[in-house]
């Protein structure tokens, strides 16, 4: 039997290390554009966002202690919803989900590479820069997997620290009383119902769910994974607050919206001088790869989950698994080829700004949080059958994680964007359905000829 590779620390790094790392460093000034500028409503939605993540993570952490199969998230669509859920869910993960937020993560990296460089941050230097790390990330992830995971450790470790710089030097040097200042502030016509902030919000909590892909590679998963999902979320949390409230006090929210994603390196070079921001921001890189690679990580492993179901074209030939590695490297492939096309489509939208105050990371937002509530109310029928004999793990904690999700979905909505991405999304989990059906129709007829 293949001794796994990775432990409670790993998984924990993992959540951590997804969830923190981009989102909030390049997120804050859309936040503040949405909530005009207040502060206060910055910290209620992300308590109001935390609650659909916490929550979500602990309900999801009752289907992860009931099996070690490979698959994390899928196999629980697969094993308490059937089928059709599992793959429609799958296809929407491996086209929309993690292809859209490994683009943006990766366009990020080209960001802050160029202000740590002094490079001019054109459309086609990030193109070229989201390319070129997302392969290394790739690379890194299928040549070894405890490579992956030794750098996923690392990179967790160093991207708290500029989290929490940024966070004191705030607290000590910033102005306390803008976060309750009553003035509102508009930056042209983008500020909008504050509610709408819970989608770059649930961006900067988004990923949490990725460590699931590895649960099967995990020392003892049935009560790690589970343990993982629980500190992972609440340290997030604790860690956003006090970035946000710190960073929008020393620079300001108004100054931080006019700025945009240049805002971090004007409050580095503010607090520590120029060559104390070279080194926060070179903290940042670290940091947003780290996350990209997280992403990645649980990525390549999808395609080989969905193999395993036969829920993929050439699935007999995904599933092979490189005895060396441990990967597919077909899975792999799949996965990288995916996330070069959305490269692409996240180099259009920005080069011609299609998407104001956006980007292709919200696309799939709201429809995993609509998903997610469907693997929520399979906890709460479990604890009908009995095999879940908690009625807080069985039913209080599910209907929390079920409200949470309906508000962050709720706050979507106000996005006028919102119901272009639901239309997107819908079309892949259709032909995931119609692959599906096909599927099972030539099984059908293979199983005639038997007979």
């Amino acid at each position: 039997m293949e001794k796994k590779k990775y432990g409670l620390i790993t998984a924990i790094t993992m959540i951590v290390g997804i969830v923190i790392g981009s989102g909030i460093f390049f997120k804050s000034d859309n936040i503040l554009i949405y909530t005009n500028g207040s502060i206060e409503k910055g910290i209620a939605v992300f308590s109001i966002a935390a609650i659909g993540i916490i929550f979500g993570s602990l309900t999801i952490g009752v289907l992860a202690s009931k099996t070690t199969a490979a698959g994390g998230i899928i196999t629980y669509a697969d094993e308490y919803s059937g089928r059709k859920v599992a793959c429609g869910f799958g296809w929407f993960l491996g086209f929309v989900y993690f292809p859209a937020l490994v683009a943006v993560l990766a366009w990020v990296t080209g960001v802050y590479i160029c202000m740590l460089f002094g490079i001019e941050a054109t459309s086609e230097i990030l193109l070229y820069l989201s390319l070129a790390s997302v392969a290394i990330c790739f690379f890194i992830n299928t040549v070894s997997r405890r490579l992956g995971g030794y750098y996923q450790n690392l990179s967790t470790f160093i991207k708290i620290i500029p989290l929490f710089l940024m966070a004191i030097a705030g607290l000590v040097y910033g102005d306390p009383k803008l976060i309750v200042n009553e003035t509102t502030i508009k930056i042209g016509e983008q500020s909008g119902t504050w509610l709408a902030a819970l989608g770059p919000v649930a961006f900067s909590y988004d990923g949490w769910v990725v460590s699931t892909s590895i649960a099967h590679e995990l020392k003892n998963s049935k009560k790690t994974l589970p343990l993982a999902l629980t500190i992972g979320p609440i340290f997030v949390l604790i860690a956003y607050i006090l970035y946000f409230v710190g960073i929008s006090i020393l620079v300001g929210p108004e100054e931080i919206m006019k700025l945009g994603d240049e805002h971090l390196n004007v409050a580095a070079l503010k607090i520590f001088g120029e060559n104390g921001a070279k080194v926060i921001l070179t903290f940042i890189v670290v940091s947003v790869t780290g996350t990209l690679n997280g992403f990645i990580l649980g990525f390549i492993r999808l395609p080989y989950s969905l193999a395993l179901r036969k829920m993929l074209p050439f699935s007999s030939e995904i599933e092979k698994v490189d005895k060396r590695t441990g990967v597919s490297k077909i899975s792999a492939i799949f996965a990288i080829v995916v996330s070069i096309v959305w490269i692409w489509l996240n180099y259009i939208t920005q080069k011609y700004n299609m998407l104001p105050n956006s980007d292709v990371s919200e696309i799939p937002i709201v429809a995993s949080y609509i998903l997610y509530i469907i693997l929520y109310f399979n906890v709460i029928k479990l604890y009908k059958k009995g095999e879940v004999p908690s009625f807080i793990k069985g039913v209080i904690i599910p209907i929390l994680a079920i409200i949470g999700s309906s508000i962050i979905v709720i706050g979507g909505l106000q996005n006028p964007m919102t119901i272009y991405y639901l239309i997107i999304c819908s079309i892949v989990i259709c032909l995931a359905l119609l692959f599906l059906k096909v599927q099972n129709n030539k099984e059908e007829v293979e199983l005639e000829k038997i007979k």
